[in-house]
């Protein structure tokens, strides 16, 4: 770890020496996430919890935890602040990430998970989060500008916190490209729809998220691949529409490739998004070319879902499901 060094508020610089991964993650607004059970949920009772467990959370940071399961390293740079904030990054450290925290003001979010036993159920809260300055945002731009040697990929996942405009996204990749970057960004609201003109390696939406994004209802396949397309005429390198169970559309400029997702016993859907981008990732870092990184990408976020709670792929899991789908495929 660095000694002596801060940065922000205080805050350790928690990132261990040596070259920056070729990978790096950046989450704006990360969350300890608090994980217990009960045996079943009713109003108005005072209800007895299983012992907690506490995991680092949020999307990049999630993207980076699964890419660990994968066999790639990263470098997940993140927001912290309070005592959340330090407690986050005690919870990097024990898993055993390579990671930097960029200090703010306000505290971390929090978020917690009950799982129902009689019903198997997840119930989850996300609690609000920090709402950082000007000075605090553009600090995180040239924290992500001034990594040295420059990353070959910059995931940008997850939610933005108050404060952070809607086209910070859209900054990150202007940086991105300056720097030769490939930039990935998964998002949604108002902070997807800013990155439209951003000219993205690859954007990820939902089949919601697109029909926002172009402005109509997408009632087919036809018209679904045809609204992706128009997204890539915009500048995206590739587009890939995440479709739950039945996998995942891809389409770049050659066109547009339907990605089955094998059938598994689904445990939870929580991670499945994370994962899904950590696969793209790491397929990408192996050499395989878009369609075949698309592909071990549906594998993993399909290898998740058969996981319980909020437990990302892994990648025994991820590795079978890849090459029954290449076998399918053949």
């Amino acid at each position: 770890m660095v000694k002596g060094s801060t940065l922000g508020a205080g805050i350790p610089v928690s990132a261990p020496e040596g070259a920056v991964p070729v990978i790096v993650t950046l989450t704006m607004n990360p969350s300890v996430d608090v994980n217990t059970g009960v045996n079943q949920v009713v109003p108005e009772h005072k209800l007895r919890c299983s012992a907690a467990r506490y995991e680092p959370g949020g999307g990049g940071i999630n993207v980076s935890r699964a890419l660990r399961n994968l066999g790639e390293e990263s470098l997940a740079l993140y927001t912290a602040g309070g005592n959340r904030g330090v407690l986050l990054q005690e919870l990097l450290a024990q898993e055993g990430l390579r990671h930097r925290a960029l200090a703010v003001a306000e505290p971390t979010r929090e978020s917690f998970a009950v799982l129902e036993a009689l019903s198997g159920q997840q119930f989850r809260f996300s609690l609000p989060g920090p709402e950082l300055s000007e000075p605090e945002w553009r600090a995180c731009l040239a924290a992500l500008a001034a990594l040295s040697p420059t990353p070959a990929v910059i995931v940008a996942s997850g939610s933005l916190p108050a404060g952070v405009p809607d086209d910070f996204y859209h900054q990150v990749a202007v940086l991105g490209r300056a720097v030769g970057a490939r930039v990935i960004v998964d998002t949604s609201g108002p902070a997807l729809q800013a990155t439209i003109s951003a000219s993205l390696f690859l954007i990820k939406p939902n089949l919601r998220e697109l029909a926002l994004l172009v402005g109509r209802p997408l009632d087919d396949e036809e018209a679904v691949e045809q609204a992706a397309l128009e997204l890539v005429g915009l500048g995206h390198t590739a587009v890939i529409v995440s479709l739950g169970a039945a996998g995942a559309l891809l389409a770049t400029g050659d066109g547009c490739e339907r990605l089955r997702a094998p059938t598994v016993p689904i445990r939870s859907k929580v991670g499945a998004g994370d994962s899904m981008v950590a696969g793209i990732v790491a397929g990408l870092a192996r050499g395989f070319e878009l369609r075949e990184a698309a592909r071990f990408g549906v594998a993993a976020g399909t290898a998740a879902v058969m996981t319980s709670g909020s437990e990302l792929c892994r990648c025994d899991d991820a590795e079978r499901l890849y090459r029954r789908m290449r076998t399918v495929r053949a």
